[in-house]
């Protein structure tokens, strides 16, 4: 878990899609680590009874892909599969799909053996014409929007988990008692005219965004465009040059209620696109040899007006790179991630 690359991988997976008045972005990124062991699921209208049902979850690996692969692959026909499920109590229904794979993933034979030693934190939620429930194992988390405000989040420590079969064998301690234990912490709550949209993401990103700086940047990046994936790849480039240094994987539901965007908030951000230009001629015109990081330093001490609520001056450091390299080209290799 510990190894980092030299530069961080920035090339994105993007997933969107829409269904039973949902719309939703999904962008995932390797990051500074030297693997990619996120995983994910997205889907609208789950088939036949369930078909206005939909289904949303994100899995964090560690210690290698496998288990996180094999969760994003089938924790969602364990559950619907339940009797719990089937009988409509929802609650139950996930707690013992979760149980259910966690004890059947133990006869996977790289698992079963101990070559493989992988484990995965979860977050998933099931979204209805008329409920929401989220289901949280571990680090990894979601947070349902209001005008902005957070109303519903799920984060448990990571000594919950799938997998991890070495912290799982205590023989006369039960599933839910072992150091770390399987058990989802499950939410549910009625769906809200009012709700806007909800986020879950795993621990690369909540790393360096809090709750409501998370829903405010979104909120904001709702009121310029409608293009999920933009904004998904939006906020893990912030949290990238926030100082993540994870895998980052989040997926942006978005209900009826979303904002939508709006020429004020768009004029905002033609605005301050333009100042932070004008302020980035000025800077290299007095200093022309200065590189990014030192660019970025002098505009973080400056008092600039409408950066992006949540984000900061973090959130536009593409764009104030994308501009750095093209007044100073022969300094452009020193925009790796400069700091500030």
């Amino acid at each position: 878990m510990g190894a980092f690359l030299e530069k961080p991988m920035t090339a994105k997976h993007n997933e969107h899609g829409e269904g039973n008045g949902l719309r939703f972005g999904v962008g995932s990124m390797q990051g500074w680590r030297c693997e990619m062991e996120d995983a994910y699921h997205a889907k609208t209208g789950l088939g036949e009874r369930l078909e206005d049902w939909n289904y949303f979850a994100v899995f964090d690996g560690h210690a290698g892909d496998n288990v996180a692969k094999h969760c994003a692959a089938n924790l969602l026909q364990g559950i619907i599969s339940t009797t719990e499920f089937s009988n409509n109590d929802i609650t139950r229904g996930i707690h013992a799909g979760f149980l259910q794979l966690d004890a059947s993933m133990r006869d996977i034979p790289e698992l079963a053996s101990g070559m493989d030693k992988s484990g995965t934190t979860a977050v998933c939620a099931f979204i209805s014409s008329q409920h929401l429930y989220v289901a949280n194992c571990g680090d990894s988390r979601a947070v349902l929007c209001q005008h902005g405000q957070p109303r519903v989040n799920g984060s448990l420590a990571v000594s919950r988990a799938l997998g991890d079969y070495d912290y799982k064998n205590v023989s006369e301690l039960g599933q839910c008692e072992q150091l770390v234990s399987p058990e989802p912490e499950i939410f549910c709550r009625d769906r809200d005219p009012a709700d806007e949209f909800l986020v879950l993401a795993c621990d690369g990103v909540w790393d360096v965004m809090s709750n409501a700086e998370l829903c405010q940047f979104v909120h904001s990046r709702f009121q310029l465009s409608d293009n999920l994936v933009e904004v998904a790849n939006q906020v893990i480039d912030t949290c990238l040059h926030k100082g993540s240094r994870d895998n980052m994987s989040i997926i942006i539901i978005a209900f009826p209620g979303a904002p939508t965007p709006n020429e004020e908030a768009q004029r905002r951000e033609e605005a301050l696109e333009a100042h932070l230009r004008q302020r980035i001629q000025t800077i290299l015109a007095e200093m022309s040899e200065i590189e990014y990081g030192e660019l970025l330093k002098q505009l973080a001490s400056e008092d600039i007006p409408d950066l992006p609520p949540g984000g900061g001056l973090h959130s536009k450091c593409s764009f104030i790179a994308s501009v750095f390299k093209e007044l100073n080209p022969k300094l452009a290799d020193t925009c790796e991630l400069g700091n500030y």
